[in-house]
């Protein structure tokens, strides 16, 4: 689009339209193929693989945050000259999806079974492509460099054939079993569930106290439960073996009402002892803990329900009732035999399902599990080695490395048709099973043919565990793997750090012998003004394309990206959208204004090498220091900090100072000073533009595209790097001292009512040669800013009589009375000056008098601290005698 003898020609529009600019430029930069990688087979590789977003609806407010952070760090990197890959996909997000299909099926009166399992995959397909084009649009809309020549999809070919690697490698290795256990059972889908997929809320229920009678009828034991229904299935009751109260019963045997079966009395040290009776009821097919109580005690698992939550033939007279119209039957049965001795309210935990709000039940199940303990031992391991994955913040370690060090073997099998489907097949003739990367046709065994293939499939977590390898090509070597795998970071919510990051972890070092990220930056979650959690049940959602739409993608990328910092959680203002919008408009602005005065002005005129004035050396050290403070805090991750900095940059020291400041030059007869400003402003400008691309890429590029500069892109172009030739002390101590003269008047100004339109007096005394050099060689910007009418400086200027002082560091102002204010206010106003510089003296001097911070700190803060006492106490002393030159 550009060209080395780029010059402006074209005027910015009077203000910027963000929807022209964004289809505008991301058409370009796609067609461009900028945001390719392999363009660079030099540089050093630098990648990023997306969290790969649910097929399932459109992307949340949550997924443009995490979406933003990761376009600001492959942007910045691709500028840094790294050959950047950004790897879009999308996962199949099994239970969530098939729930979606199955809820638009039931709105027509249909259900999976009645289609079959191909014709509802083929429909689950469609839903998969109609809604990874919507993600493909949202995409758009919010700017992201994807490289989309290499997007994958958990579900497609190359990561299927890695599924089935996996799979069959931990089989063989002893580390994938099929077995009986406790799950998350969800009643109404039918299917096991990942606890990720389970929602814990707080239910207002009940504690039932129920009195079951011994055996050998000397008594009863009292036990209490929140779920009677279950009862049916206790096969002991539990005490803890300290419990006093019932060390004589352990061994003895009850009669289990209803059925009258007879159940022991055991001793567990699982029991709370404080909860209740203290003494529990064991359901080892209904309850997880109850579970492993029974399988330390051996007991039998009597499973009363079936997987619809419907009582099966265990379940005795209550067979066929719903396990919510059972519990209300058993509860009256036990109530009228006198077993229900109480009934108190009880608020508890209950787990739904996160895709249909089933009551989820822990259902006692045959499925396929991974053996954890081994893979996290390695992983264990490495993480304290020190060679292991930096978690940014770092307390994340430390609840990573407590969840790996007690983890519980993972159900991997799902009771559903879409997703990666076991590589399991089970003959029918002799039960051989038979695990295998292809379809098992004859039994090795009996040489049968008649074989089935596991019905279950996969858990989404499974395929999206080898996500940062697989997509690269894995199993086969590809030079993808080889060149950008492992990966630089990963950006993630720190809610999925069990479910998603941990496992990854696991496989990528158990089949590539390398961690697969190496930093894990945790962000928070975004809540709503009121620090809410966003849901759909409370409706306080916020939908990315409407603050697209509303404010562009500018100003919520900027939003959602610099207003936390990391780990922690962002609260979503409108207003702090607005806020980034009028930066972004400020940002249009002052460049608009820089354009209408390099009409012209190519690339090749650019020149900072000339006798420049103070304000330009000034601008160019803010720049030099910015970049590098910038850079700095991208490569940690800290873009709150950076937002703050890019905004004072931006906002105060280019905009508020150095733009004014350059039309005394821009406006004036001195043409090598004129050149010189153009060159400067030009320059200053591209290089800001530059460091707020990342975060702003589509305003940013609409201005550059408009400044002379050389390269097709702002996303290709340098980025600005430290230059030390551009340090200059000298400048920033003369621009603090004239910003402080020029504020200073100005707050006179207001304080007394003195518009900026009318001319004042200014006389400014120096404290010394050095200062008097300073604003004598820069007066025309006092004179300018401060609007004067006549202007003097010196060393040894008496003080007027009758008029305004003000003391700044280094030097006396004062501004004539005549004309301009009341005397009695003045001596208000500086007797209040007096009061503000006496807590500031007082302050220092405590400081300074306490023994245990001259003892502890650095000599240099001490000085500084000095230095600051001396400064105050001198202001003081120069204040109070103008109050009584004023009241002589």
């Amino acid at each position: 689009m550009t060209d080395n003898e780029t010059k402006t020609t074209i005027e910015m529009p009077t203000t910027y339209d963000p929807k022209s600019a964004e289809n505008k430029w991301y058409k370009y930069w796609i067609e461009g193929e900028f945001f390719k990688a392999g363009q660079r087979p030099e540089a050093e590789p630098y990648t990023i693989v997306i969290p790969p977003p649910n097929v399932t609806g459109m992307l949340h407010i949550g997924h443009a945050m995490d979406f933003t952070m990761q376009d600001i760090l492959i942007r910045t990197k691709r500028m840094q000259g790294y050959d950047a890959l950004w790897l879009p996909g999308t996962d199949h997000a099994g239970i969530a999806t098939q729930t979606k299909v199955e809820q638009k099926l039931r709105a027509q009166g249909l259900s999976r079974y009645d289609l079959g399992r191909e014709k509802f995959l083929n429909q689950v397909w469609e839903w998969k492509d109609q809604y990874a084009n919507t993600i493909h649009e949202q995409w758009a809309k919010m700017g992201l460099s994807l490289d989309y020549s290499k997007e994958r999809f958990t579900l497609d070919e190359g990561l299927s054939k890695a599924v089935r690697e996996v799979f069959v490698n931990l089989y063989k290795k002893g580390l994938i079993y099929r077995g009986k256990y406790i799950i998350n059972w969800d009643p109404v889908a039918r299917t096991a569930l990942s606890d990720i997929e389970v929602e814990h809320k707080e239910v207002q229920g009940h504690l039932y106290h129920l009195k079951y009678a011994l055996k050998d009828g000397s008594g009863h034991i009292t036990v209490a439960t929140t779920r009677p229904e279950t009862m049916l299935g206790d096969t002991a009751i539990a005490v803890h073996p300290k419990d006093e109260r019932y060390k004589d019963m352990i061994g003895k045997m009850v009669l289990l009402p209803i059925v009258d079966r007879e159940i022991p009395i055991i001793a567990d040290e699982y029991v709370d002892q404080e909860f209740g009776s203290g003494a529990v009821k064991i359901t080892p097919a209904h309850d997880p803990n109850d579970f492993e109580v029974g399988q330390r005690h051996q007991l039998e698992q009597i499973s009363v329900m079936d997987d619809t939550g419907t009582m099966n033939g265990l379940a005795g007279p209550y067979e066929g009732l719903d396990r919510s119209d059972c519990r209300k039957q058993i509860v009256k049965d036990l109530q009228e035999q006198g077993v229900l001795i109480n009934i108190e309210d009880h608020v508890h935990q209950v787990g739904h399902s996160e895709r249909t709000g089933a009551v989820v039940e822990p259902y006692l199940s045959t499925q396929w599990f991974v053996k954890m303990k081994p893979l996290a031992d390695k992983a264990i391991e490495v993480q304290k080695s020190g060679k292991g994955v930096n978690f940014v913040p770092d307390r994340f370690e430390k609840t990573y490395l407590n969840w790996i060090e007690n983890v519980r073997d993972w159900c991997i099998s799902r009771q559903l048709w879409w997703g990666h489907r076991i590589p399991a097949w089970f003959c029918e003739s002799c039960d051989e099973l038979h695990v295998a990367h292809e379809e098992v046709t004859v039994c090795s065994k009996c040489g049968s043919t008649e074989l089935r293939q596991d019905e279950d499939v996969l858990d989404t977590w499974f395929s999206s565990a080898l996500w940062p390898f697989s997509t690269l090509g894995w199993p086969d070597d590809t030079e993808d793997l080889k060149r950008y795998y492992s990966t630089n970071v990963l950006v993630t919510g720190y809610d999925i750090i069990y479910f998603w990051v941990a496992r990854m972890i696991f496989t990528a070092l158990e089949f590539t012998d390398e961690i697969p990220f190496k930093d894990v930056l945790m962000h928070g979650l975004v809540r709503d003004s009121d620090g809410l959690k966003m849901s759909k049940s409370l409706g306080n959602g916020v939908d990315p394309l409407e603050v697209i739409e509303k404010y562009g993608a500018d100003a919520m990328r900027y939003m959602i990206s610099t207003g936390s910092t990391p780990g922690q959680d962002l609260r979503f203002r409108w207003e702090r959208v607005e806020q980034a919008r009028n930066f972004a408009n400020k940002i249009w602005n002052a460049s608009r204004f820089a354009l209408m005065n390099l009409e012209g002005f190519k690339f090749e005129d650019i020149d900072i090498s000339g006798d420049l004035q103070t304000s330009d050396r000034w601008i160019l050290h803010r720049l030099n220091e910015t970049s590098r403070d910038i850079t700095r805090l991208i490569d940690a991750y800290d873009f709150g900090e950076t937002g703050r900095l890019l905004y004072n940059f931006i906002w105060d020291d280019l905009c508020d100072w150095y733009i004014e400041i350059a039309k005394l030059s821009l406006y004036g007869e001195d043409e090598v000073a004129k050149k010189n400003t153009k060159s400067v402003l030009a320059y200053v400008l591209d290089r800001t533009l530059r460091l707020i691309h990342p975060f702003m890429p589509f305003i940013s590029e609409e201005i550059w595209q408009h400044l002379p500069h050389e390269g097709d892109t702002i996303t290709l172009a340098a980025w600005p790097e430290y230059n030390s030739s551009f340090e200059n002390v000298e400048s920033v101590n003369e621009m603090n001292m004239l910003m402080d003269i020029i504020r200073t008047v100005r707050n006179i100004r207001a304080e007394v009512n003195v518009p900026m339109s009318k001319k004042v007096e200014l006389i400014v005394k120096a404290g010394s040669a050095d200062v008097f050099g300073i604003v004598s060689r820069n007066e025309n910007y006092v004179k300018r800013f401060c609007n004067t009418s006549s202007f003097e400086v010196g060393v040894d200027i008496p003080a007027p009589e009758k008029s305004m002082i003000a003391v700044v560091s280094g030097a006396e102002l004062y501004l004539p009375l005549a004309g301009l204010i009341d005397i009695a206010q003045e001596i208000a106003r500086l007797e209040k000056e007096v009061q503000t510089l006496n807590d500031e003296v007082d302050r220092v001097e405590k400081k300074l008098s306490n023994q245990g911070f001259v003892a502890k700190a650095p000599a240099k803060v001490i000085d500084e601290e000095r230095a600051k006492q001396a400064d105050y106490s001198d202001k003081r002393s120069k204040v109070l005698a103008r109050i009584e030159e004023l009241k002589g």
